[in-house]
């Protein structure tokens, strides 16, 4: 497979159109036609359903955009790293988890910058175990993850602060007058859990006997959503502290205490831009 005939593959799978993603790429109708039918010919697939006005994905054809996507970007990037000239520039690509610890992140950020003003951030928002993934593939160049996590495979920077978990509760509701919960508060009470297994884990233990009588009412991996359904009533968000202010709801802290830290990690022994290089180096002294 060509990264110029998935180019045009993922174009016509946007568009759903064979005559606009012709105009799209500065090519004729009959030629794009003829590329998509021999790459599905290498490929002993159907990728496309055709109709008069418009053309749709086969379960094949969405397995190749997401693969084709992965592709074509992982080409940019690496293009982009070798063009970069003495000057140090480029896109650094850096997975986030939700964790307090992306304000020092955000500061290192923003002071590197002033160093070299070339180089700019890309930042993928996801849990640990998603941004784990994207930087096995090569997507990511640094992983800023929420422990438990295993750091056998990367270098990594400890982030400073440590984050204390709770719940988010609505404000009309009576536990909201405790200053702190704990297990036997949670027992009964509808919770949304977080969907992390090693971080499951670690809340278990903290329940202890009484994790056996919980009711898990939803699942979240990122926390805007989680809020949304606890602002609804649909149970206590179990959460770490953020220092955001969400309306309507209330945060309190588990007691006994329970924190969390976080780690900076990249691959070793990957090969990495000029730009990537020197941040890692930067981070490591950053205080």
């Amino acid at each position: 497979m060509e990264l110029r005939v998935l180019r045009y593959f993922l174009t016509v799978a946007e568009e759903e159109n064979i005559t606009r993603a012709a105009e799209l790429m500065h090519i004729t109708q009959p030629t794009l036609s003829r590329q998509l039918i021999q790459l599905e010919e290498e490929l002993g697939v159907q990728l496309f359903r055709r109709s008069r006005h418009k053309v749709i994905l086969t379960e094949e054809g969405l397995l190749l955009k997401r693969r084709a996507r992965e592709l074509v970007t992982l080409a940019d990037k690496t293009k982009a790293e070798l063009r970069q000239a003495e000057e140090i520039s480029g896109e650094i690509a850096i997975g986030c988890g939700e964790t307090g610890n992306m304000s020092f992140l955000s500061e290192g950020i923003r002071r590197f910058r002033e160093m070299h003003p070339q180089v700019s951030f890309r930042i993928y928002s996801a849990n640990a175990d998603d941004v784990k993934e994207r930087m096995e593939r090569g997507l990511l160049d640094l992983g800023l993850l929420m422990e438990p996590v295993d750091v056998s495979r990367y270098e990594f920077v400890r982030m400073p602060e440590r984050e204390r978990w709770g719940i988010l509760v609505p404000r009309d509701w009576p536990i909201t007058w405790q200053e702190t919960v704990s297990p036997e508060d949670l027992a009964g009470m509808p919770l949304i859990l977080p969907s992390r297994e090693s971080v499951a884990h670690e809340l278990a233990s903290w329940f202890g006997k009484t994790g056996d009588g919980l009711e898990a009412a939803a699942r979240y991996n990122l926390l805007l959503n989680a809020a949304n359904m606890a602002r609804n009533h649909v149970g206590a968000v179990v959460c770490m502290d953020l220092g955001i202010c969400y309306e309507g709801l209330e945060f309190l802290p588990l007691w006994p205490p329970l924190e969390t830290g976080s780690v900076l990690v990249w691959k070793k022994e990957q090969a990495f831009s000029p730009a990537a290089l020197r941040f890692m180096d930067f981070l490591k002294n950053l205080k």
